[in-house]
């Protein structure tokens, strides 16, 4: 009984992911990651001086304004919400390049 409500709370959290993850480039947004800074500080599920993307997701989902925040945090920066641990800003990132990344981040 147990593993079925297991099976359950993850096919509703996945029920819970944006609609607008179905449309995301996941090569693209995997290339861009591999290809920027963002690797460095981030993984998709093992703990690195930042959050991990599945965090990241967990934390923002059902926000529908997390998208445009996050954007804007990966352009100007900041620190705060995850600890001490900064995220450097990313102003010479083109910003479709930043919301794809963000989109197939919320899409973890």
């Amino acid at each position: 009984m147990k593993a079925f409500l297991v099976n359950v709370t993850a096919f509703a959290a996945m029920l819970a992911i944006p609609a607008m993850a179905a449309d995301v480039d996941m090569k693209a947004a995997s290339d861009l990651f591999a290809k920027n800074d963002c690797i460095t500080c981030h993984a998709i599920d093992k703990k690195m001086v930042g959050p991990t993307f599945k965090d990241i997701a967990a934390k923002y989902r059902g926000d529908k304004s997390a998208e445009n925040r996050l954007v804007e945090k990966v352009i100007k920066g900041g620190s705060g919400v995850w600890g001490r641990a900064a995220e450097l800003p990313h102003p010479k990132m083109k910003e479709d390049d930043i919301r794809t990344l963000v989109q197939w981040i919320l899409a973890q």
